[in-house]
């Protein structure tokens, strides 16, 4: 190895390193893969619209607060674009359960709910059992939560 490309190495890690923190703690606000995809890929509008999870294709997204999501259909990606803020999942995407007790925990697609005109996603569906036993108290914890987020 050249004394170049030991420098160039030594100079690259400390970056890439850093770059890493960053992108990690702006992903903070939204439950997102890897690549920036929320929900897991799921579509956002077929939970209100067919009341079920439904994988996306990676073929038709729109971007919305820092995330990528996928859908199932160009007909919700228009709905989506059209009202983003109304099919969005709350809490960035993360267990609203999770927030409800102060933090931010991952989620199951499959386990959601619409309360009030809102998506709300659960960890599992035992945490999902839980929410909905004594959801207004949740979802006002959560909110608080998240608002101090």
């Amino acid at each position: 190895m050249t004394m170049f490309e030991r420098a160039a190495r030594a100079i690259a890690f400390p970056i890439i390193i850093l770059l890493t923190c960053i992108g990690g703690a702006m992903a903070a606000e939204n439950n997102l893969t890897f690549q920036g995809i929320a929900i897991q890929g799921y579509d956002p509008v077929a939970y209100f619209t067919d009341n079920k999870a439904v994988p996306g294709n990676p073929e038709i997204t729109a971007s919305y607060d820092g995330a990528t999501y996928q859908f199932a259909s160009g007909g919700n990606k228009a709905a989506f674009e059209a009202n983003p803020g109304k099919y969005a999942p709350q809490y960035g995407g993360y267990c609203a359960y999770g927030a409800s007790q102060g933090y931010n925990a991952s989620i199951e697609p499959e386990q959601f709910t619409i309360a009030d005109g809102k998506l709300y996603l659960n960890y599992n569906a035992d945490v999902r059992k839980r929410w909905n036993q004594d959801r207004g108290s949740y979802i006002s914890k959560a909110d608080a939560y998240w608002a101090s987020q």
